[in-house]
């Protein structure tokens, strides 16, 4: 009897091992050993503005976009105030195949292979910003993009709206014969360079983080730019009078390297593109509203505005088109074209 319990008992034991071994596998939940978490992509974004500016609001907001509409699969990290740099180096960066952005325009374009897309940054060339957009969305531009991308580098956007450019200096500038002999900084490109050249003044480059400095010491007497950037990079506490010339209407573009730009996937490329260009339309949003309450602020902290006549300033600069190391670089009749593309 006992014999037959034990062997009883030895079956029950052999049928219970076979039933776990035959149970499915609990979730632990720990990931599968064999599917690696993916990372995401991390795209550095740098410019020379600094925190509160239009543009760094936008960008900002481009991150957001980027990040949330990808599920947290695309990252983007802001630096602002030139911390990756300058434009040029972080251009050369990019032409290196680092998963880097910056804001360009036709005039550093133009020194990177592509003359033609140099007048975009031409003074007095639009007379307003639906001449900007028409320009945008035109065959010549489409084709100038491509030959950039020909060169290394894609234009990701070219909807954003930087701003109109005016100068302020250390001493009054009222008309195009004050500016003679003036040292005006302004960003290291052949175009913005002999654009002051034509009025006369002693265009000096160097990067926007080296200016107040320079003004400090007198290195140079002004330097040119959107008045959000003025004000945010406080030139005006050592540079008290501000010319609303307007000789550039600046629209600006984001660009990468087309190296880093190809190893996105399909629908990354199309989600930085169009993230890219909702957050261009925010930035435009702002702009006319905060460039208003940054002119009130600067008359407040003593700085002088002065309203010249736009028509000598621009008869002055048409000089510019007539350049024959600039127009030696152009396609033939370059600007009746681009006029024309802008109708």
């Amino acid at each position: 009897m006992k014999r037959k319990i034990a062997i009883l008992l030895a079956a029950l034991m052999v049928l219970s091992m076979l039933a776990a071994c035959s149970a499915p596998a609990q979730n632990s939940g720990a990931p599968d050993a064999n599917k690696a978490e993916e990372k995401p992509v991390v795209i550095q974004i740098g410019y020379e503005n600094n925190p509160g500016e239009p543009t760094d609001l936008a960008v900002n907001e481009w991150k957001r976009l980027l990040e949330e509409k990808s599920n947290g699969t695309m990252k983007m990290e802001v630096f602002p105030s030139s911390q990756l740099g300058s434009k040029n180096d972080i251009i050369d960066q990019m032409l290196a195949g680092s998963a880097v952005i910056t804001l360009a325009d036709g005039a550093f374009y133009a020194d990177r292979g592509v003359p033609d897309f140099g007048i975009t940054f031409g003074p007095y060339l639009f007379e307003s910003w639906d001449d900007t957009w028409k320009l945008t969305e035109s065959n010549w531009w489409a084709e100038q993009s491509g030959m950039l991308e020909d060169k290394g580098l894609k234009i990701l956007t070219a909807n954003w709206m930087y701003g109109d450019r005016h100068t302020l200096t250390t001493k009054p500038v009222r008309t195009v014969a004050d500016l003679k002999g003036m040292k005006i900084r302004v960003p290291n490109n052949t175009i913005q360079i002999k654009g002051f050249e034509v009025l006369g003044a002693t265009p000096t480059p160097m990067p926007l983080g080296d200016v107040y400095t320079a003004l400090q010491q007198g290195t140079i007497d002004g330097l040119e730019n959107p008045l959000p950037v003025l004000y945010n990079g406080k030139f005006h506490e050592v540079a008290k009078y501000l010319t609303l010339d307007g000789h550039v209407k600046n629209f600006t573009t984001w660009v990468t390297g087309t190296e880093f730009f190809d190893s996105l996937t399909a629908e990354q490329q199309q989600l930085l593109i169009e993230t890219g260009n909702e957050a261009g339309l925010y930035n435009n949003s702002i702009q006319e509203k905060i460039t208003q309450e940054t002119l009130e602020k600067l008359k407040a902290e003593g700085v002088e505005v002065i309203e010249v006549n736009s028509a000598e300033f621009r008869d002055a600069a048409m000089k510019f088109y007539s350049l024959p190391e600039i127009t030696a670089k152009w396609t033939e009749g370059l600007y009746d074209k681009v006029k024309e593309a802008m109708k």
